[in-house]
């Protein structure tokens, strides 16, 4: 296990693949760790040199009792790398993990050499507004199961939950371990984040991949950041819902590897 202390956290990360392989970083969604990309690691790593790790307030990372931002997570990336005497990476993230990946190639683009943001927004309209501030109340009553059930059904397609109803349980038990306190302060978070007008300040290459039934974040939002980023690739994942990394793995590595593969170092 590897801890390192950035900006007053300590922060567990972990590396996968060869040692002489492009860097690559996964960051999280935002209940994700570092085991959560288990249906990624196998592919990506047979290639690149991947990091994984927790952000603040995630997984074996410190949970500081005080607020996060988006701003900070890349302000502590930056840092990690840092550390770690890392140079520009292929940053590869989910949900909360591709809006860092915003921030990190509108504010740190010099660590950059890649961008693939997958089921992100750039900002939150009136609708996904209303979801996550129910997240946040639900999250608020101290009971990691009852949470779940409360916030499951705007993350899986129906289809997913047709087809492997196995995994609810297993996830339930997953949420029951979550450091809820911490969850409010990632959501919380996530509510203050607004980078729409700065989008075309990114000008690393970017791949943005949405899913077709993400009632969370929809497509449109998706639309918005290929519109706005300047010869951005776009990607439509068909039949997945929010959590596509896990409903639709094989696409998703498929098309990671193909715009990584457009962008070698």
């Amino acid at each position: 296990m590897s801890k390192v202390k950035v900006n007053g956290v300590d922060l567990f990360y972990e590396f996968h693949g060869p040692e002489d392989g492009e860097l690559l970083i996964l960051n999280n969604g935002v209940f994700m760790n570092t085991t959560s990309w288990a249906f990624q690691l196998p592919d990506l790593s047979r290639r690149y040199r991947v990091l994984t790790y927790d952000m603040r307030g995630q997984g074996q990372s410190d949970h500081p009792a005080s607020d996060y931002s988006l701003e900070q997570h890349g302000e502590d990336l930056a840092a990690l790398m840092d550390a770690l005497g890392l140079g520009k990476a292929h940053m590869v993230g989910t949900s909360y993990g591709g809006e860092l990946n915003l921030v990190m190639g509108i504010h740190h683009p010099e660590r950059c050499r890649s961008l693939t943001i997958i089921a992100s927004v750039s900002h939150s309209d009136p609708l996904l507004a209303a979801i996550i501030e129910r997240w946040r109340i639900a999250a608020s009553l101290g009971d990691g199961p009852r949470f779940f059930r409360l916030i499951y059904a705007d993350t899986y397609s129906e289809s997913f939950l047709v087809s492997r109803p196995d995994l609810i349980p297993m996830a339930e038990q997953r949420y029951a371990l979550l450091d809820l306190p911490a969850a409010v302060r990632l959501i919380e978070s996530f509510q203050r984040f607004n980078v729409t007008t700065d989008l075309g300040k990114i000008e690393v290459p970017t791949c943005i991949v949405a899913a077709e039934q993400d009632v969370l974040k929809p497509r449109r939002y998706a639309k918005i950041m290929h519109q706005a980023i300047a010869g951005s690739e776009f990607h439509l994942i068909p039949g997945a819902g929010h959590v596509v990394v896990l409903e639709k793995a094989a696409e998703v590595n498929t098309i990671i590897l193909g715009f990584l593969a457009k962008h070698p170092a």
